[in-house]
């Protein structure tokens, strides 16, 4: 009998810490979406402008998400594809213009002279993603999603395959 009860006490203590675990889990993610000042929207929620280049360059892709965001003072709205299998993500700014793209390419598309640099500048990490990046209509560099002692960063590099500083936020 003793024993019963001391499994259920096992049981319901541990069911609390599950909760508790879900709950903060929760918290942080709400936390660090708002530190990066995203909110999430639907098509139907954004500005005219944006709506319209955001049905453009949504067509014939998946649309996984579609969120505003402050960045340095200025809002944009960033629109998250899939084409044909890779990633392909956009900020665009209020009057409807594209102002950055992200496309996920496979490294080995690359220059054998570029490929040798970036993962010369990857070092030891294990590169998990890859994205060719396009500011203002003009190639600015590359972004790569990295592994390394079990900790994920992203890594800027430019359109040498040379890693960029860090941004300041």
């Amino acid at each position: 009998m003793k024993s019963i009860r001391y499994s259920s006490v096992i049981i319901f203590v541990l069911s609390i810490c599950i909760v508790g675990f879900g709950t903060a889990w929760a918290q942080q993610k709400e936390k660090e979406t708002k530190e990066k000042g995203e909110k999430k929207l639907e098509m139907k929620d954004l500005p005219a402008a944006v709506q319209k280049t955001a049905e453009e360059q949504s067509k014939g892709a998946t649309i996984r998400g579609i969120s505003k965001e402050v960045e340095k003072g200025k809002t944009f709205y960033e629109l998250e594809t899939t084409v044909a299998g890779h990633g392909r993500d956009m900020l665009i700014d209020p009057s409807g213009k594209v102002v950055e793209l992200e496309e996920e390419v496979d490294i080995a598309s690359l220059p054998a002279s570029l490929q040798a640099e970036v993962k010369k500048s990857l070092g030891s990490g294990k590169l998990l993603k890859f994205e060719s990046v396009t500011k203002e209509g003009a190639a600015a560099g590359y972004e790569a999603l990295v592994e390394k002692g079990g900790k994920k960063s992203e890594i800027s590099l430019g359109r040498d395959g040379k890693m960029l500083p860090k941004e300041k936020k």
